[in-house]
């Protein structure tokens, strides 16, 4: 069966894979879960992800990140779904607890942070919102 939202599947096996407290999960490789996953590199909240061949199909390992015991990331929502995309400016992008998360955006200049976006300024479609 064909699946309708990658990007929602590869944020649900991390939010999973955090809960179980394992060190890393498999997602299948696409542009935009790389992508993602690298805005969530730089602001913290995995260790890192490489590819992984060893399979049929490519997949991205996805080394998960703790802070004494807990989980880096709290709360990791899909917030555009495939039934209903939600779209934003620059200036009207949503700030997530008072700026302590980030809410990850496609653009133009490919898949932001909401405070990369705001400095660029440029909006686009709200993937997840993560903290």
């Amino acid at each position: 069966m064909a699946m309708t939202d990658p990007l929602g599947d590869m944020l649900t096996r991390i939010r999973n894979g955090q809960q179980a407290k394992m060190d890393s999960v498999l997602s299948p490789a696409s542009k935009l879960r790389a992508n993602v996953l690298e805005v969530l590199q730089r602001e913290g909240y995995i260790r890192g992800y490489t590819p992984d061949e060893t399979g049929k199909h490519p997949a991205l390992r996805i080394e998960l990140k703790y802070f004494e015991g807990e989980a880096a990331i709290k709360h990791v929502a899909r917030v555009s779904k495939p039934g209903r995309r939600v779209y934003s400016g620059s200036q009207d992008l949503p700030i997530v607890r008072n700026g302590l998360g980030i809410t990850i955006v496609s653009t133009p200049k490919g898949v932001l942070s909401d405070a990369e976006a705001r400095a660029e300024n440029v909006g686009g479609e709200v993937l997840a919102e993560v903290f």
